[in-house]
């Protein structure tokens, strides 16, 4: 039976580039968003809450566009048409989002912005398992790497070098400054061409042509193929705890962000009780019961997703509070201290993207050598080593080092999980596997979202550099679980 082709050096570039593009509206988003809304007054107790659009949004919008991409075969193919549509709505939200004239509409736009991008990503992750045989995936999923270490370095740097090139960097109370206007146009427009690129420059195989790949490929650990719809007292039991957990949260007067552990363990139950009434072959029953059937190798990397995304949404949360705050003295988001180390903030995370476009090329040697299982660990622990050390260094200049850990845990977390989890499921339910994977992403960025100013109000006197602190702990965690992944997950890798 015919194996499925190696791409060329080029080839691969073509299908990645478009990631340049995505991770240059991300990267705006990333180092500007908790900016902007302290400059539309809000205060740091609100500002996780008002984050949460981005985790929710890519909670609800990946499985359903990895479930359609699937099932979808047009003249551009089954991924490249959410590429572009994704695409052309993001760059309308960056052009939009720094002229906001309310914190609540910046919030709306976060929503829109962030659904966007989640509609261009979704499928780039399928794409590379579609189109590339099992001995390249570690490669194109390093290429991915390279180019969201690229396009955030260019996107995280534009305010700061707009800033040095003359553009004002403050501005009356509640407005943008100038230097985050421009930043964000030049954004829509990266964003939409680099996707254009790929859109343009590459090729899919039809459903039938993967099938017969699949069908030559070694045999992998696979999905069950059919699972009965859950029973009842599972759902109840989630609608149960998530009801008490509100209660609680009432009764004690706790933080009101803690409702949002409460809503998702309701809202878990509710899925599960609608699932069992509707038709069995429609989407929501799908992606409940492939939820459900996820392979092993899947569910212990689920596990390892999880706390390397908490980190991560603690870091961009956080740290441009943290820095302004200790190594600027400033809280104020009119004074020019603070909007200095914002901007420095967008200089530290275009420095972790860049560690990260040098990591990707290294992680594949590294991959050899140790195993992907191997190399992951050693990259998890940099980055501990990275947020950890934001305790002790004062001198802003000196973070630029702890980013040199944050990059290659960056690099890793983007690129080794996927390429150990690509084996294990079927070319017919990449897409929304994929989707479902990317839960285990949104789902701790919401639990840091709803838990970390309780923590931080809690233990440690509401000061935003522990935040960062606790990420760094997550990350020793994190790299602790890739010790349970499956040895079989890197075996063709």
């Amino acid at each position: 039976m015919e194996r499925k082709p190696r791409l060329s050096f080029w080839q691969i570039w073509n299908m990645c580039f478009g990631f340049l593009g995505i991770q240059f509206g991300f990267a705006l988003q990333n180092a500007n968003v908790s900016r902007i809304f302290q400059t539309l007054g809000a205060d740091m107790e609100q500002v996780p809450g008002l984050w949460i659009a981005a985790p929710l949004t890519g909670l609800l919008v990946q499985p359903v566009v990895g479930y359609l991409s699937d099932r979808t075969w047009t003249p551009l193919g089954r991924r490249r048409p959410y590429f572009l549509a994704g695409a052309v709505l993001a760059t309308i939200a960056l052009f939009f989002m720094p002229h906001s004239p309310t914190l609540w509409i910046a919030a709306g736009m976060l929503w829109i912005l962030d659904a966007s991008i989640n509609i261009s990503m979704e499928p780039f992750r399928a794409f590379v398992g579609d189109q590339l045989p099992q001995e390249q995936r570690a490669s194109g999923y390093a290429m991915q790497s390279f180019f969201i270490g690229a396009g955030a370095i260019i996107a995280s740097l534009l305010p700061w070098l707009l800033a040095k090139a003359g553009v004002a960097n403050t501005a009356a109370p509640g407005e943008v400054p100038d230097t985050v206007r421009y930043a964000f146009y030049v954004g829509g427009v990266v964003l939409l061409g680099a996707i254009g690129w790929t859109v343009l420059r590459t090729r899919e195989y039809a459903p039938d042509e993967l099938t017969r790949f699949e069908q030559a490929e070694p045999p992998a650990e696979q999905a069950t193929a059919a699972v009965p719809p859950a029973g009842p007292l599972p759902a109840l039991a989630w609608l149960a705890g998530g009801l008490v957990l509100a209660a609680l949260i009432a009764a004690n007067g706790w933080d009101r962000m803690l409702y949002v552990l409460a809503g998702m363990a309701v809202a878990y139950g509710v899925l599960l009780l609608v699932a069992r009434v509707l038709p069995a072959g429609s989407m929501l029953p799908a992606i409940a019961a492939d939820l459900r059937a996820m392979p092993r190798t899947m569910r212990r990397l689920a596990v390892v997703q999880f706390f390397s995304w908490f980190a991560l949404f603690a870091m961009w949360i956080y740290t441009t509070a943290a820095v302004a705050g200790t190594h600027f003295g400033s809280n104020d988001p009119t004074s020019a201290a603070y909007n200095e180390g914002a901007n420095w903030v967008g200089v530290l995370f275009a420095a972790y993207n860049g560690f990260a476009a040098l990591a990707a090329v290294l992680i594949p040697w590294l991959a050899a050598r140790v195993g992907l299982r191997g190399a992951h660990m050693v990259n998890l622990g940099l980055g501990a080593l990275g947020l950890l050390s934001f305790l002790w260094v004062r001198d802003p200049q000196w973070l630029l080092l702890s980013m040199v850990g944050v990059g290659f845990a960056w690099a890793s977390i983007l690129s080794l999980p996927y390429a150990m989890l690509s084996d294990s499921l079927p070319a017919a339910k990449m897409g929304v596997y994929m989707g479902i994977f990317n839960f285990f992403i949104v789902i701790p960025q919401l639990v840091a979202a709803s838990l970390l100013g309780f923590l931080l109000r809690a233990l440690f006197g509401g000061q935003p550099l522990w935040a960062l602190a606790l990420g760094g702990a997550s990350l020793v965690v994190a790299a602790a679980c890739v010790l349970a992944v499956p040895r079989t997950a890197e075996a063709r890798a």
